[in-house]
């Protein structure tokens, strides 16, 4: 697909009459910072997890790099360089955080079945898992359990579990939700610090976030995309400005 990290060809989805995705074709390129965004309903989630492999298209095609993903299983497609953030608060209140994505570190390498015999045992990844706590400003923070940390860091802490896959394309489904405003802001700070060569795609229902964030923005709405641009040009739309942003918004 001509170099894009991920890109989809004419998806489809639909629920007996509900249709929630409508020929949906995009092309991220690699290391660019795109916002999904669309009123509620709009279809967001959903075209997530068909890229995720969560759900299967009716028709169309998935692309991760030049491979064709669409018949993958989810945790295929996670070891071919896709990654989607999870909760991490309810799955290892009783880890800390050096614990947790050390975990996932040792997962990735296949042997995560033994990690419990001593991190001792495994100081690289260990040192590894550090390094991407630390990369997230949660390295100061890596002995304290998940169950402690704020909000903000407990979701930042998901992107860092997602990061021990060493991911080529990261999606993030609403990443600041529940996260007080104070904390967001600083989540996507780490966010926009990621390497430079990975392709994120995040859903977000703050605008400010979205415009100062995102590099491009998709918008949705019943199950198509509506417009792709930069922040400046969604903002200019009439018809995104019609259907969601509202003509109060200035960008």
């Amino acid at each position: 697909m001509n170099g894009a990290a991920l890109a989809t060809r004419g998806l489809n989805k639909s629920f007996g009459s509900l249709v929630v995705a409508k020929d949906v074709e995009l092309v991220l390129p690699h290391g660019v910072r795109y916002a999904l965004i669309g009123p509620n309903g709009a279809g967001k989630t959903t075209l997530i997890n068909l890229i995720t492999g969560m759900l299967r298209p009716d028709t169309g095609r998935i692309f991760l790099g030049e491979d064709d993903i669409t018949s993958l299983a989810p945790e295929a497609r996670v070891r071919r360089g896709l990654a989607r953030t999870f909760q991490i608060n309810a799955l290892f209140p009783q880890l800390s955080a050096l614990e947790a994505v050390t975990l996932a570190v040792c997962e990735r390498r296949g042997f995560a079945g033994v990690w419990w015999r001593g991190l001792p045992e495994y100081r690289d990844a260990a040192d590894e898992a550090h390094a991407i706590l630390a990369s997230l400003l949660l390295g100061e923070h890596c002995y304290r359990l998940t169950h402690e940390l704020s909000y903000g860091q407990q979701r930042l802490l998901e992107i860092a579990l997602a990061l021990a896959t060493r991911p080529r394309v990261l999606l993030l489904d609403e990443p600041a939700a529940g996260v007080p405003r104070d904390e967001s802001a600083e989540l996507f700070a780490a966010i926009s610090g990621l390497a430079n060569d990975l392709t994120v795609l995040f859903i977000e229902h703050d605008m400010d976030i979205v415009f100062r964030f995102a590099a491009r923005i998709i918008v949705m709405v019943s199950g198509g995309i509506l417009v792709e641009g930069t922040p400046d040009e969604v903002a200019e739309d009439t018809r995104v400005r019609e259907v969601y942003l509202g003509k109060a918004h200035h960008g």
